[in-house]
């Protein structure tokens, strides 16, 4: 079976695979350096003649024989500075020493030791959501001996993956990187489709004992900080429609962003006679559109899912499009990881480790150079600086090649705005699919739902099913929820309507003891997985908690100033990359062109920014002593 995996490895893999396992460092040197990797591809043959490839494939088996029967590595933990030429070999260019740390993290968190905490006897957190946060928040807690309760407003655990169920729904980051630290999976495919996915956090949920600490049917309406108790009083409404109120010294919202459909405020609306749905509220028993006309309304991350799983099926599917997107292709979309492989995924976790490391490399920081504007550079309409420009190329020969003979659809499809203006599209099969006969692409404005169907500024489009895919509101963080903080005043006076911020996307001032999973700037808008973001944040949170603990502290709360002058540079360097380009809308920002979203620091970065929390930022008090 090892020979039958190795025969099929990833080439670069591999040769860190042997560094460890045999100590020899000439597999980093000459012949058998890979070339560089681009884009998102994995390089699976590293640039290598064949007779390379197979003296590399032939050494690795031998290596993981032996190693399976019960030979150590021989480099079991690799120096930093060691660490960094592997690195550097493996994606074929030249890796900071400043990654040293975040790496040597990466590797070994799958089997580092659980840290010590010793939370009080009377010490609770309450976590809102049993999302993909809600799970990463309850297994951190429950390894540190912390109590916690989960209220869940759905049925289940899953969050974003269990009500998002539209035909083509998947992840777009690869499945080796959308997985938790503290939980590998045996991954059916490298980009898993939605069933796959929400299976892996039931899965999470039971293995790890976190389900039976969750409270479904139950939903959060108000959290009011108690100041004399050092805590928070949650009142919910659970299913029979009662208030529920609860206490706890620590509450973690972890609802996310993506839970909150947006629908545009039209003409017409609500007149549609056929059936009508978001992509988000897709109906749990399907819907039919087997032979029907289709009119879907929005070009997004959804509709570019959504479109090509239902147009073989659909009579036809008319594209109402707002403006342009940037795609990058997908070529192992749809594609399974061979059995064999899977294998050497599950069996070898050095392998494992190290391919996970290489994808992070390559969806994380590689691309944050291109991002940032050249103030000098000559033409600013189209892209942002001369490395801008080259993606912009290479994005726009694709579309050509994938257009075919169809390239009067150029026109409609090519952005004016730079690459990565708004959120970097995978592209599986969209750019194909629109050349399909029974496939419109509509570019005029939607003025009106009628009850037929679409009308725009050109023409009438008659249809028997329309369908939302105008994505979600993600600029208004926790709404609905009413939070009130230390001076009774609201979290949503504090922000306004949609000025969200927060210290390291975390916490807010005015509410103590209060902590944000995926809040605002958080996610990183140039790639990444949205799994190692929460597990940061909780690594930050467990290290505030910890030394809370430790020095006898009831209360926490960001310091005003930390706060003001975090999100001071946070907007500063927004200003100075492509997600303030005026040249686009995009979700990330809010009705004032503030980044509210997304992250504008490298992975690197924000990694030292959350590694060990400084009490020094936070106004505290002294854990008070009950009578």
């Amino acid at each position: 079976m090892w020979a039958d995996a190795v025969a099929i490895a990833n080439i670069p893999t591999l040769i860190m695979v042997l560094v460890q396992l045999t100590g020899e460092l000439r597999w980093l040197d000459g012949a058998y350096r890979p070339t560089r990797t681009r884009g998102l591809d994995d390089n699976d043959s590293g640039g290598l003649p064949d007779h390379v490839q197979g003296e590399i494939r032939a050494a690795a088996v031998e290596a993981i024989v032996a190693w399976a029967n019960g030979t150590p590595p021989a480099i079991a933990q690799p120096s930093d500075e060691l660490l960094v030429q592997m690195m550097s070999v493996s994606i074929g260019q030249a890796v900071p020493m400043e990654y040293a740390p975040m790496i040597a993290n990466e590797l070994r968190v799958f089997d580092r030791p659980v840290p010590s905490c010793d939370p009080p006897d009377d010490f609770e957190v309450l976590i809102i959501g049993a999302g993909i946060s809600g799970l990463c928040a309850g297994v951190r807690l429950q390894e540190a001996g912390v109590r916690f309760k989960i209220l869940e407003r759905d049925q289940r655990v899953g969050g974003t993956w269990l009500q998002n169920r539209y035909p083509g729904c998947g992840v777009d980051t690869p499945s080796y990187l959308y997985s938790f630290t503290f939980a590998r999976a045996d991954w059916s495919h490298h980009f898993s489709l939605r069933d796959e996915l929400h299976a892996y956090l039931e899965r999470v949920g039971e293995d790890f004992g976190i389900t039976p600490h969750v409270q479904f049917g139950t939903e959060v309406e108000q959290a009011t900080y108690d100041v004399a108790a050092q805590g928070w009083v949650v009142q919910a409404r659970g299913c029979d429609g009662a208030t529920e109120v609860h206490r706890a010294n620590v509450v973690i919202s972890a609802v996310g962003a993506f839970n909150k459909p947006r629908i545009p405020d039209m003409k017409g609306a609500g007149s549609f006679a056929g059936p009508e749905v978001h992509t988000a509220r897709w109906p749990q028993d399907g819907l039919d559109l087997h032979g029907k006309r289709v009119a879907v309304i929005g070009n997004g991350a959804s509709a570019m899912q959504l479109v090509p799983a239902i147009a073989e099926d659909a009579a036809s599917v008319v594209v109402f499009q707002r403006s342009p997107q940037w795609a990058a292709p997908f070529d192992k979309f749809h594609r399974p990881v061979p059995a064999a492989l899977r294998f050497l995924l599950a069996a070898l976790p050095i392998y494992h480790d190290w391919y996970r490391l290489r994808l992070a490399w390559a969806y994380n920081d590689a691309i944050h150079p291109a991002l940032q504007k050249d103030p000098s550079w000559v033409d600013p309409a189209r892209s942002i600086s001369a490395l801008n420009d080259r993606h912009r190329e290479y994005f726009t020969q694709y579309m050509v090649s994938e257009l075919g003979d169809r390239q009067d659809l150029l026109e409609k499809v090519l952005p004016s705005y730079p690459p990565y203006g708004k959120r970097m599209l995978m592209d599986n099969g969209w750019f194909r699919t629109l050349t399909r006969e029974n496939v419109h692409l509509v570019t005029d404005s939607v003025t009106e739902i009628v009850v037929g169907g679409v009308r725009t500024e050109k023409g009438e489009y008659d249809v028997d099913v329309l369908v939302w895919a105008t994505g979600f509101d993600v600029v208004r963080f926790l709404a609905p929820m009413r939070i009130v903080g230390r001076s009774g005043h609201t979290l949503q006076e504090q922000w306004g309507d949609d000025d969200a911020r927060a210290y390291l996307g975390t916490v807010i001032p005015d509410m103590p003891n209060f902590f944000c999973l995926y809040g605002p700037n958080a996610q990183f808008g140039h790639g990444g997985s949205l799994i190692t973001i929460m597990d940061r944040q909780m690594h930050y949170v467990m290290s505030t908690l910890t030394q809370m603990f430790e020095a006898g502290i009831g209360v926490v709360e960001v310091d005003r100033d930390v706060h003001d002058d975090y999100n001071a540079k946070v907007d500063a360097a927004h200003e100075k990359m492509v997600w303030t380009h005026p040249g686009m809308d995009t979700y990330y920002r809010n009705s004032r062109g503030r980044v509210v979203a997304i992250n504008p620091f490298r992975v690197v970065d924000f990694w030292k920014m959350t590694d060990r929390a400084d009490l020094g930022d936070y106004r505290t008090e002294p854990k008070a002593t009950r009578a």
